[in-house]
């Protein structure tokens, strides 16, 4: 095709100026690597209308309507986005709702088009899953409607990217599993040019599968690599000790996953898949924004395997045992907006499903009235009686918490205003930031544009921080986050700085999380605060910043405006480093408390704010790690 004959040369020329950069001018780029559009099943059936093109001119900077009417427009245009329709079912139902169509006059697709109430919208989805999970015989799927849309992805990148000022990347969604739905999501980027048709789970729903794919169009010259999401809701299954299958890990899993799967998203409106609180129990923010629950049921999403910080930690219980690290992954965030567009700030937030989940009312943040409550009271008793079925040692704790009987409470109660990628990038093309992200120099937020940065070695010193070409003096006697760094048999140092986002809240602690193994195969974690506003240091004993009390009146969401920091810088030497123990590191910068969406809704819609909701929110960023290796 033409647009791969030209993308290949545009490649090839950008190529050569990438070469040329140092890593000394990386500059921080945002973007967005998980946005649905109307062309995805569920996005079409709960409302969205915005085409790939749209949500691309939202991501530079234009605004667009949301399914309900009102518009939606970012205070600052990203850097570079992906939108990654799900492959499965891709551009369907939107056909399904053209009657004259052959899809259209399938009988499913009566119900979706006459859907009109959240309730309707919700049982039509439901109608389509048995298609979607292969349940049964599959008399709807039209191949050429698959890829007719896809040329529709593809042309919208191809129109939207722009070297040098953004970049659009070719992606999609692999939409995987367990048997019942338990979530094994990916999305996958190509770095320019792809194939005639999307990998989709009815051809496989073994990610393993999806990577011989990729290894073999990477074969053909099409690089790309899958970025899983939501771990939170795997129940268990992301990050387990053994194949899908079920079977050991061993080193040819472990490279073949590692060459396709070098990221994963950590934060996303759906919550955030850091580790929990029953898992980090000495971790005093490891319950933030916390999503219990499996994808889209409402069944307890098991803890172990479910989360990114153990996950590291398994891996190296994996490499100990002669496996390799099959979890040595780097980190970004993402929104998977369904709705074209991401709702990144707690103060503007349209969470993320359209006409389901589109007022304060419906995310269950404002009362309701008095003739809506008999409904919610059903609804409620309902889900107490399937909690009460659940194992409860496979329940995480936190759905058991009563919500408030006035207030409408659902699974997208508990999701957020998550999450940016970010990278450090030579350049703003599809070269340059592909390859942060396979060497893995990448960051997450949880929405604002905090910038961190992050180095380990062995000849860092602390007076590099004052040195005006710090960065340069980093990247010669150390190595970036992402990297591994070889021991050399004494306690490595580290150099780590975060820097606020002038729209959003200053910065309260710099923090870094190590983890480790210990000679008995034992793994374990630990949380230093390395810098603390106001230039207090962490206390000795405890590792921990003292209070700088900043604080947030819910009544108008104002917040502390002489506390808090705008940089946090700081050099940290392992205080606790073992000979021939591998480890991982890293850093995470926090800010001063804000309002969460939950009480801007409540503010808004007049309301006395949910007591069953987090009323505030302090909102973060991730390095990737780096990993000491022996």
């Amino acid at each position: 095709m033409k647009r791969m004959i030209l993308s290949a040369v545009i490649g090839l020329t950008l190529a050569a100026g990438v070469a040329q950069a140092e890593p000394k001018d990386r500059e921080a780029l945002f973007g967005e690597t998980h946005v649905h559009t109307k062309l995805s099943f569920d996005a079409y059936i709960f409302g969205n209308r915005n085409s790939p093109d749209d949500s691309y001119r939202y991501a530079k900077g234009e605004a667009i309507k949301h399914p309900s009417g009102f518009e939606m427009k970012l205070p600052q245009p990203l850097d570079f986005q992906a939108v990654t329709d799900h492959a499965v079912y891709l551009g369907m139902v939107p056909a399904m709702f053209d009657a004259t169509s052959t899809a259209g006059s399938h009988p499913s697709a009566v119900a979706l088009r006459t859907a009109k109430t959240a309730s309707e919208r919700r049982s039509a989805f439901g109608a389509l899953l048995p298609y979607i999970g292969q349940q049964i015989e599959d008399d709807l799927l039209d191949m050429d409607i698959v890829r007719s849309a896809w040329v529709e992805v593809i042309d919208a990148a191809e129109q939207h990217n722009e070297p040098g000022r953004f970049t659009a990347f070719i992606g999609y969604e692999y939409t995987s599993s367990q048997d019942t739905f338990e979530n094994l999501h990916r999305n996958v980027i190509f770095e320019g040019d792809a194939p005639d048709e999307p990998y989709s789970r009815l051809l496989s729903k073994n990610p393993e599968n999806l990577w011989r794919w990729m290894d073999n169009l990477r074969e053909q010259g099409m690089d790309s690599l899958a970025i899983p999401h939501n771990s939170n809701g795997s129940d268990g299954f992301m990050f387990a000790n053994t194949t899908y299958d079920g079977a050991p890990i061993d080193k040819a899993y472990t490279a073949m996953r590692m060459r396709n799967e070098p990221l994963v998203e950590i934060s996303q409106v759906k919550g955030t898949s850091e580790t929990h609180p029953l898992l980090s129990p000495n971790d005093e923010f490891a319950g933030f924004e916390i999503m219990p629950y499996q994808i889209a049921t409402w069944h307890d999403s098991r803890l172990d395997g479910s989360y990114v910080r153990q996950a590291y930690q398994r891996g190296l219980a994996l490499q100990r045992g002669g496996a390799g690290n099959p979890y040595k992954f780097g980190l970004i965030g993402a929104s998977d907006t369904h709705v074209g567009a991401g709702a990144f700030s707690e103060n503007n937030y349209w969470s993320k499903i359209g006409m389901v989940d589109y007022t304060g009312t419906l995310r269950g943040a404002v009362a309701l009235r008095w003739h809506q409550r008999l409904g919610a009271q059903i609804f409620r008793l309902s889900n107490m009686w399937h909690q009460a079925q659940v194992d409860p040692i496979a329940n995480t704790g936190v759905p058991k918490e009563n919500p408030a009987i006035n207030h409408l409470q659902m699974q997208w109660s508990s999701w957020g205003a998550s999450g940016l990628a970010g990278v450090w990038a030579e350049d703003n093309t599809r070269e340059a930031i592909f390859a942060a992200m396979r060497r893995k120099e990448t960051f997450a937020t949880s929405g604002p544009r905090m910038r961190v940065r992050f180095f380990g070695g062995h000849y860092l010193k602390r007076d590099m921080l004052h040195d005006p070409n710090l960065v340069e003096l980093a990247y010669e006697k150390g190595v970036p986050m992402g990297a591994d760094l070889l021991s050399k048999g004494t306690a490595p140092t580290f150099l780590a700085w975060v820097t606020r986002d002038g729209r959003s809240a200053p910065l309260q602690r710099l923090q870094i999380i190590k983890g480790w193994i210990d000679a008995s195969g034992e793994t374990h974690e630990r949380v230093y605060d390395i810098a603390c506003a106001g230039g207090v240091k962490p206390n000795r004993d405890t590792n921990r910043c003292p209070d700088n009390n900043a604080a947030v009146d819910v009544s108008d969401c104002s917040i502390t405006a002489d506390t808090g920091a705008n940089e946090l810088k700081a050099y940290w030497r392992d205080p606790d480093f073992r000979k021939k123990q591998n480890a991982f590191y890293y850093v995470r910068g926090i800010e001063n408390p804000t309002c969460r969406w939950s009480s801007w809704d409540a503010l808004r819609g007049n309301s006395h704010p949910n007591p069953s909701l987090a009323k505030t929110i302090q909102e973060r960023v991730w390095s990737s790690p780096i990993w000491l290796e022996h």
